[in-house]
């Protein structure tokens, strides 16, 4: 029952304080007809420099009087004009931070710590202060720095100033006077949408409001002949219906995999975000004391702790390469486990669904040449900065035959990122313990102004195929890159955490709204 009072009261509350905010602008819009009939036009930004009256208020009652037909005539102009900012306002109401210390200093003087604990930005009035040669310090003082003053009166000429522009008397104000109070930033320039106001052809000193409804009533009295209606605007757009959006890495994600189906690629499963160590890295001819798969670099998995399913005639041959050499290798002379091959762990790359579909690949009766890709969700243990995140995307491709060699890697690279629309891209040697040669793709960032690694690639070695079963002269050229790097380039965005995860700018999301083509 109180709650229904008390709604009931808020209701009352709203009505009334709506009543008077009409009633104050329609005794506003009549005060401006009366100064229109007197001058016949008027600006609306000096009208409220001459009245001292809120310019926005001002041209709120304009656009009401608008909005009644041709009353008026208005037309738009826009300039420029020197404001406070709040530390100015602050000023020209209480005096410069440098008075305000000079003032704070009693005769016998004051401890330096205790002075600046009692102006607010204290460091900076001090230091005006004692350029303008206001007061002066004795750092030789037995209870410390000990401040005096070193002049009987000051002029707090910069307070003065806030004052003038506060008063729209900017042009009383040097120019000298004016940089330094844009370089403390107390005052700014700001872009001014103002209203030169004419009598329009039905141009009357009073008005009355328009109905925007015909009633039963007005009907039945015969009062609607007495009235005065709005026009419909038959043009106006109605309100925009609610729908979804898409964001910006989804639309980027659909064009990378519009790409691949278009050069031929198909799609690989990538639906396990848990991938064991085996898949991961030592398929991959990576070896188990390799820096990546240390818990600073890998989130591992503890319930369950260990996968148990594998190959195991493929397992023996990626545990001989690795510990013995094989296929023209000598391996990396180690002692293989298969307790740490076990280890479950968040996939840190797709590369481990490409080691499964080659595997997959190998054991059919004849190899086919085949082009596969994926984009999916990875997981590093990485420092999040500008360009880094723990949760991110993971773009790859790559391509199965006879003879591949570097030179068909770049043009599949090239030919990819150019019908993306990024062209200026450039390749540097890198290692990969998975694929040699290996080399880092970077595309130039016009936010950031500077190359920026977007992938890797490579040739997988004879290492990692042969032990699955691919043919000799069989090669398989790979590349995978990041899908959020390619978007911030797109969209020009600096920081990857205004991209992803909790920082996202939903208003750049409402901006892309959902597409739907008809067939």
């Amino acid at each position: 029952m109180k709650q229904k009072s008390l709604t009931y009261i808020l209701i009352a509350i709203n009505i009334y304080v709506n009543a008077v905010c009409e009633e104050a602008m329609a005794e506003l819009s009549e005060k401006l007809l009366t100064i229109l009939s007197e001058r016949n036009e008027f600006d609306t930004l000096d009208l409220s420099i001459e009245l001292q009256f809120d310019h926005q208020r001002l041209v709120g009652a304009v656009k009401s009087l608008q909005s009644l037909g041709d009353v008026i005539t208005c037309e738009q102009r826009n300039s420029k004009q020197w404001e406070l900012t709040d530390e100015g306002k602050e000023i020209a109401e209480k005096g410069s931070h440098e008075a305000l210390i000079y003032e704070s200093i009693p005769l016998e003087g004051i401890n330096q710590n205790e002075l600046l604990g009692r102006v607010p930005n204290g460091k900076v009035g001090f230091s005006k202060a004692m350029s303008l040669g206001w007061i002066q310090i004795d750092k030789a003082a037995k209870d410390g720095p000990r401040v005096t003053k070193k002049v009987e009166a000051i002029e707090d000429g910069v307070k003065e100033i806030c004052q003038l522009v506060k008063n729209f008397q900017i042009d009383k104000i040097t120019e000298q006077q004016k940089n330094e109070c844009k370089k403390r930033k107390l005052i700014s320039e700001v872009k001014i949408v103002s209203y030169f106001v004419k009598k329009g052809n039905d141009f009357k000193t009073s008005v009355s409001k328009q109905e925007i409804e015909l009633t039963a009533d007005m009907i039945a009295s015969g009062s609607w002949k007495d009235k005065s209606f709005k026009p419909y605007n038959f043009n106006a757009l109605g309100l925009p219906p609610a729908s979804g959006h898409l964001h910006p890495l989804l639309k980027v994600r659909t064009q990378f995999r519009q790409i691949f189906l278009e050069m031929g690629f198909s799609e690989m499963p990538t639906n396990n975000y848990v991938e064991s160590s085996f898949w991961n890295f030592d398929a991959l001819f990576q070896p188990q004391q390799h820096p990546a798969r240390d818990a600073h670099d890998t989130f591992f998995i503890a319930e369950p702790e260990e996968a148990h399913e594998f190959p195991m005639d493929y397992l023996e041959k990626v545990k001989t390469v690795h510990s013995i050499g094989g296929y023209g290798s000598q391996g990396y002379k180690y002692d293989w486990k298969l307790k740490e091959a076990a280890k479950n762990i968040m996939r840190t790359h797709t590369t481990g669904v490409s080691a499964r579909m080659l595997y997959q690949l190998a054991q059919k009766e004849k190899f086919t040449p085949s082009k596969y890709f994926s984009i999916d969700r990875v997981f590093r243990n990485e420092t999040l900065d500008a360009t880094h995140l723990a949760e991110f995307h993971q773009i790859e491709g790559l391509v199965a035959d006879y003879g591949l060699t570097l030179g068909n890697l770049m043009g599949y690279i090239e030919q990819f990122f150019k019908k993306y629309g990024i062209k200026k891209l450039r390749f540097k040697p890198a290692y990969n313990p998975y694929t040699e040669p290996s080399m880092e793709i970077f595309s130039y960032h016009e936010g950031l102004k500077k190359w920026v690694e977007v992938g890797n690639s490579g040739v997988f070695r004879p290492e990692m195929l042969l032990p699955m079963g691919l043919p000799k002269n069989v090669s398989v050229i790979a590349w995978g890159l990041s899908l959020e790097r390619p978007t911030m380039i797109k969209y020009g965005i600096s920081n990857i955490r205004e991209l992803f995860g909790p920082k996202v700018n939903l208003q750049k999301i409402y901006d892309n709204p959902l597409c739907r083509l008809d067939k």
